[in-house]
């Protein structure tokens, strides 16, 4: 589904991303892990064409994402709220998603009937403006919006920031789902070491832009993680 071919991005002389190859097949649950300034945003802000790669490029379901625009249908992302249009209520930022999606009024009302209990009453009907809502309720309102469309790929950078503990637990459920039973692509990054490794099904580390770790998750994933930040010697059995 999505390939990385000798990807580099550098700012004069620094390089904030190295990746020689990785591929992430379709419907894979695929989390992005590594401390600050290790590159996650800035290669999820290339897979969405954001920026531009110094070198290298991303094909993403055959098509190259910085050099055509035909991954757009398909692809949806929440990075931060500057995805947002903060003079919107929910709905109508919902509704003006659907409209780029081509979806209608009741096509949208129907996917959001299904996430009344993510929402938690504090989203629809509150007759509040994108800018007043909460952090965290703005997230739900992004990573909701994602969903419309029936995208292929969903991209979710730090989805559980922000997120009170039942949210977080909810969101859990949503990612599972979604790369499970309907065959989502979905990439998510955290600094939540546990979230990511209950959530996805592959966990790539980067350091310093470059991966470090490539883990099928197992029992064991979580331990390794933490030994690697914590700069101890563990291996997996």
């Amino acid at each position: 589904m999505i390939t990385v071919h000798n990807l580099t991005k550098k700012y004069n002389t620094n390089t904030v991303l190295n990746i020689g190859h990785l591929e992430i097949p379709k419907g894979q649950s695929f989390g992005l892990v590594g401390n600050n300034g290790a590159g996650k945003t800035t290669l999820f802000s290339l897979l969405l064409d954001l920026i531009q790669p110094s070198s290298g490029h991303i094909i993403n379901n055959e098509v190259q994402v910085d050099q055509s625009e035909e991954w757009k249908p398909f692809t949806s992302a929440f990075i931060d709220e500057s995805f947002l249009i903060g003079y919107l209520t929910p709905e109508e930022y919902f509704y003006f998603i659907g409209e780029l999606r081509g979806r209608n009024k009741a096509d949208v009302d129907t996917l959001l009937a299904n996430y009344a209990d993510f929402f938690h009453g504090e989203i629809l009907g509150q007759k509040k403006y994108l800018r007043d809502l909460s952090k965290g309720n703005q997230k739900k309102v992004g990573i909701v919006a994602s969903f419309i469309g029936n995208p292929e790929v969903v991209i979710l950078d730090e989805p559980f920031a922000n997120l009170d503990p039942t949210t977080q637990i909810r969101l859990k459920g949503i990612i599972k789902d979604l790369a499970a039973k309907e065959g989502v692509t979905v990439l998510v990054s955290s600094h939540d070491l546990i979230h990511v490794t209950e959530v996805c099904e592959r966990i790539v580390v980067l350091n310093k832009g470059e991966v470090v770790k490539d883990i099928h998750t197992s029992a064991e994933t979580l331990k390794e993680l933490e030994a690697f930040f914590a700069g101890s010697s563990y291996q997996p059995q």
